[in-house]
């Protein structure tokens, strides 16, 4: 892969240059600066799930849930995590799948059912 404009300057650099394009709605080009960085500091949440924002803002949504399903792994408990995980499978026509994950950020954030 080629070095760009994209891959220059420090992590935290590359960081803002991602969320700028990330609030642009420029979601393949955050996505593209924020896979390496992911890459770099795999123990990060922040950057992953940004990451899976992107792809699922693009419609990349095999790839949203795979970085999801990584964020989950890193922390269980990540509230929004579930929640875009359980609107990408949905999205992906996978209900039955989406159900848990939606649950458990209902759960998470406190959202409960009146009983």
């Amino acid at each position: 892969m080629d070095m760009t404009y994209y891959d220059h300057g420090t992590a935290a650099e590359r960081w803002e240059r991602a969320r700028q394009f990330f609030d642009a709605k420029e979601y393949a080009t955050a996505a593209r600066i924020l896979g390496t960085l992911a890459d770099e500091v795999p123990e990060q949440v922040a950057p992953r799930l940004l990451l899976a924002r992107a792809y699922y803002h693009s419609a990349q949504l095999r790839r949203a849930e795979t970085e999801l399903r990584t964020v989950i792994e890193i922390d269980p408990v990540e509230q929004y995590a579930r929640l875009l995980l359980g609107r990408t499978l949905e999205r992906q026509g996978r209900d039955t799948d989406a159900a848990p994950h939606l649950r458990m950020a209902a759960a998470l954030s406190g959202d409960f059912p009146e009983a």
